[in-house]
């Protein structure tokens, strides 16, 4: 991953995590890496009363030359946060028993402001 996108990415995880937390997520965790992969943001949701334990992929792009952000969650993707997930929540059982998947897409431009931000709730 060059400098570019990796600078890119902390701005989109940023942009992400100030989202979540002016819609109501409490950000417990960031960049929890397990061999083969790592999920962006772990948050709890309070939706409706009900407490979530939500893990959460950030895309982030500044072009859609190569497809939408979040096309570029596939099947293996996917499979690793589901597998991260469940790894971090064996490592914390005192969190929430109920849990997602949700992703967040950022778009900027390319002087790292923010153009258009969305999340879509449980992915898998």
């Amino acid at each position: 991953m060059s400098l570019y996108n990796n600078n890119q990415g902390r701005f989109g995880e940023e942009f992400a995590a100030s989202y979540l937390r002016k819609h109501g997520y409490q950000i417990i965790d960031r960049n929890f890496r397990i061999r083969g992969g790592e999920i962006d943001i772990i948050a709890i949701d309070f939706d409706h009363g009900v407490k979530t334990l939500v893990f959460i992929e950030v895309k982030t792009r500044s072009s859609t030359a190569y497809g939408a952000p979040l096309e570029a969650i596939g099947y293996y993707k996917l499979r690793t946060l589901v597998r991260a997930a469940q790894i971090y929540k064996v490592r914390h059982p005192g969190l929430p028993s109920l849990m997602r998947i949700d992703a967040i897409a950022v778009v900027v431009n390319s002087e790292q402001q923010l153009l258009n931000i969305y999340l879509v709730k449980n992915i898998s």
